[in-house]
């Protein structure tokens, strides 16, 4: 309870900037959450799909690659049925290889969409919390400008120590969002790696199941 009284009163007395604040982080921890579960499923989905692939591969059978290829909604489905749809007709093994790259810049966009937001919120933060503390400090020196020379020094201690709550509270939000930012930007460099191994792979197992020119 005490806590929880602390944190009220550091919010009450950091003024009108704390809310902005708040909603930078409502909107950061929101991104963070909805990112970081797309990316789990898409990797999870992607790493389900291949294993139901390879085996199909390795006995050659590519009608049945192909059908549960255009069936998948997954990222790499997508790249690999461009790779598919291009391995018919004896096509040349780049051609392939380029129809999966184009795939592959269908795919990326979706991965890192607003991730990017992350690291824009912590900066608004920050700045937001440094606005704050100056607006704060104006206040506090144009408040103390007339008082009694004995108290100016207590009210101007006091008022500092008030417009300082935001600088502190943006520094509180921005720190972990560009956590998370670096978080998410990890993991979705792991899945474009993954995704560009696992085309390689694809590409050299169907190679050498079809009649694919080289």
């Amino acid at each position: 309870m005490e806590t929880y009284q602390t944190v009220v009163t550091f919010f009450q007395t950091g003024g009108l900037f704390m809310y902005p604040i708040v909603v930078v982080l409502a909107l950061g921890v929101a991104i963070a959450v909805e990112r970081y579960v797309y990316l789990a499923r898409s990797r999870a989905t992607n790493r389900k799909l291949w294993a139901a692939l390879q085996p199909i591969l390795s006995k050659g059978d590519l009608n049945r690659a192909r059908t549960l290829l255009a069936d998948s909604k997954s990222a790499i489905g997508k790249i690999l049925h461009y790779g598919m749809s291009r391995s018919t007709n004896g096509r040349r093994r780049d051609d392939i290889n380029t129809a999966m790259e184009e795939g592959l810049m269908e795919v990326i966009p979706h991965l890192e969409k607003r991730t990017h937001y992350l690291a824009t919120f912590a900066n608004i933060a920050t700045l937001l919390g440094l606005l704050g503390t100056i607006i704060g400090l104006i206040q506090a020196f144009t408040a103390v400008a007339g008082a009694n020379p004995a108290e100016k020094a207590d009210l101007l201690s006091g008022s500092i120590s008030v417009a300082m709550n935001t600088t502190a509270f943006g520094l509180i939000v921005s720190i972990p969002l560009l956590l998370i930012h670096a978080v998410l930007q990890t993991k979705t460099v792991e899945i474009v790696d993954s995704l560009e191994m696992a085309s390689m792979k694809f590409l050299n197992m169907i190679t050498e199941q079809s009649d694919v020119v080289r």
